[in-house]
């Protein structure tokens, strides 16, 4: 007889910045991730005694990799803060799309009872790392020494993608390759330059506004920039890569870590977890192109 599945839910999350770019204010990434789980281990609304049944019945720790230092062991390290023992560990590629792919890599994993309690988390302290940069503090004092073959690595290089089409002739990067879809889309699309600009530019307005309003957003509590600000080219919103102004582009010199937590809502109910807390992760889908396209002529010297 085929095991019933089990339906997935969100139960919980935390959100952590620490806006202070001060050397001495410096956290690095496993700790601003573990002040972002605790958290959201309180905001699941238990009672002292289910929280604690709650963290201890943690048995996966998905981790999205961090660009800002290297670990050894990121979830497994995390695991040892918080005092627990998970059987299943992972620790994602780089990519902006890994947060919600490890979300329903753990969905699915619930739903095939192949795990109880799931913590997903990630952050970046690229702004403290920064500030340790610039003052000669290197690396920052307290963290967690470096490991040379652990997965940060700058996202100004081209160098850390191996070799390929798109580092033979050095692009690769994010704001390298949004533009390249960018622009053919908006030939497929038979969009003017700018139609496309006046079109992005209200979209990123939007998200400005969002951003504004939220306490745990970088730029929360300023003023958010209009999409005619966005749109035009000047010395404070340089051009980076056509056709996609600073303004367009991801802001990564930030102090940000988020977590959530995933049960099914059958334990979900037995620990007492307010239905209207729940978030139901409805499906998930995902599909990559091929990674490299061999061209022997330009690749390599084989003939």
């Amino acid at each position: 007889m085929a095991t019933r599945q089990k339906t997935p839910v969100i139960i919980a999350i935390g959100e952590v910045k620490n806006k202070s770019k001060k050397v001495e204010d410096a956290i690095e990434p496993m700790q601003i991730m573990l002040q972002a789980t605790l958290v959201a281990l309180k905001d699941a609304g238990l009672t002292a005694t289910t929280e604690k049944e709650l963290h201890s019945n943690i048995d996966s720790v998905f981790v999205v990799a961090t660009w800002t230092w290297p670990y050894a062991d990121l979830p497994g390290l995390l695991s040892q803060k918080l005092g627990i023992q998970p059987q299943h560990m992972v620790y994602s590629e780089h990519g902006g799309h890994q947060p919600m792919k490890l979300v329903d890599e753990a969905a699915r994993r619930i739903s095939k009872g192949e795990s109880k309690v799931t913590l997903i988390t990630g952050g970046e302290a690229l702004a403290s790392l920064s500030a340790c940069a610039t003052a000669s503090r290197m690396p920052p004092p307290g963290w967690t020494s470096p490991d040379a073959g652990g997965k940060a690595a700058s996202p100004l290089r081209t160098s850390n993608f191996g070799k390929s089409v798109g580092t033979l002739h050095s692009i690769g990067l994010p704001i390298h390759v949004y533009p390249l879809y960018e622009n053919a889309f908006r030939a497929h699309r038979g969009q003017s330059i700018e139609q496309n600009n006046n079109e992005s530019a209200r979209l990123y307005a939007e998200f400005a506004k969002v951003a504004e309003q939220n306490q745990f957003s970088w730029n929360y509590g300023q003023p958010a920039p209009t999409a005619g600000t966005i749109s035009t080219v000047t010395y404070r919103n340089r051009m980076i890569c056509f056709p996609y102004p600073l303004l367009m582009n991801a802001f990564n010199n930030i102090n940000l870590a988020g977590s959530c937590i995933l049960t099914s809502t059958e334990y979900a109910k037995e620990l007492g977890v307010p239905e209207r807390k729940w978030i139901y992760p409805l499906g998930g889908a995902g599909t990559q192109d091929s990674g490299n396209c061999r061209c022997p002529t330009s690749l390599d010297s084989r003939s």
